[in-house]
């Protein structure tokens, strides 16, 4: 009553409703071809949760078919629109710390329950899947588009998915980002860029909530400063480069060609796993 929202009789009678001009799907991520598939078909911007699919055959179908239709298709990691993110970014730059000899990533929480889409391979369950990807995204943005993986572990103890592993990523620099990530771990959600004259560590840069002024410490030989980054509502900036993706063709090429990239990236740290056994 309060904001005009109306409740639909299933996926479809949305989809098909000519009055929604874009959907957010929030499924696990098995499912997300499907009703993003259907949704393009019907002619609908799609916001897609993290993982955008489950492999870079699906991700190439779907890109394809926003190309065909004109239409907006956005993977939701909302941590790249924090505002500390940006100042991380500055901080580098600037040459402060150096030049960047290794970058440091690591996501990982305890478990959850055992009936979450997480553990079921089904719904496209596993580590890599989930917060494994967020760390090969912030890898990107430090080592660039360029970036490949070189070794990867996925560890499954024993379970149809995997509950936590590590990858090597580097550029053609030579750059080397370190990977760890897991969903049977204690909770971290960490970056560390370590350079010639310094480090910056943050220890909260992929899941601040927007009231949340994360820290980030910048260390130069002896010294150490720690500044709060300004609060930032990443859902907001997430929702917001959605929009500009619908509003402009340049942006939604950008996105197109980063979905893509960061399936590939994945499957790689995958198909390592598999040639070790």
């Amino acid at each position: 009553d309060e904001y005009g929202g109306y409740a639909f009789d299933g996926y479809d009678a949305l989809i098909s409703d000519s009055n929604i001009d874009a959907v957010y799907i929030p499924l696990p991520p098995a499912l997300h071809f499907e009703w993003a598939m259907k949704a393009l078909d019907s002619g609908k911007h799609v916001l897609l949760e993290k993982p955008a699919v489950i492999n870079a055959e699906q991700a190439e179908q779907l890109v394809a078919k926003a190309k065909e239709k004109g239409l907006a298709l956005h993977e939701n990691y909302m941590f790249m629109y924090h505002s500390q993110l940006a100042f991380i970014k500055e901080v580098v730059k600037s040459g402060k710390i150096g030049d960047v000899r290794l970058v440091r990533i690591a996501f990982g929480f305890p478990k959850r329950a055992e009936d979450d889409f997480r553990y079921d391979k089904q719904l496209g369950g596993g580590a890599l899947l989930d917060c494994g990807g967020y760390t090969i995204k912030l890898a990107t943005v430090f080592l660039g588009t360029d970036s490949r993986v070189v070794a990867a572990q996925l560890n499954y103890e024993g379970g149809d998915v995997d509950l936590y592993g590590s990858a090597t990523m580097k550029n053609k620099d030579g750059l080397v980002a370190q990977l760890a990530f897991g969903m049977d771990n204690s909770y971290k959600c960490e970056l560390e860029i370590w350079g010639s004259k310094g480090t910056v560590l943050a220890p909260r840069i992929l899941t601040a909530p927007p009231d949340f002024e994360p820290e980030i410490t910048v260390q130069v030989g002896s010294g150490k400063q720690i500044s709060k980054s300004v609060a930032s509502d990443q859902f907001l900036g997430a929702i917001e480069a959605f929009y500009e993706n619908i509003k402009n063709d340049t942006a939604r090429k950008t996105t197109y060609n980063d979905i893509v990239r960061q399936m590939k990236l994945m499957v790689n740290v995958l198909e390592d796993k598999e040639s070790t056994v």
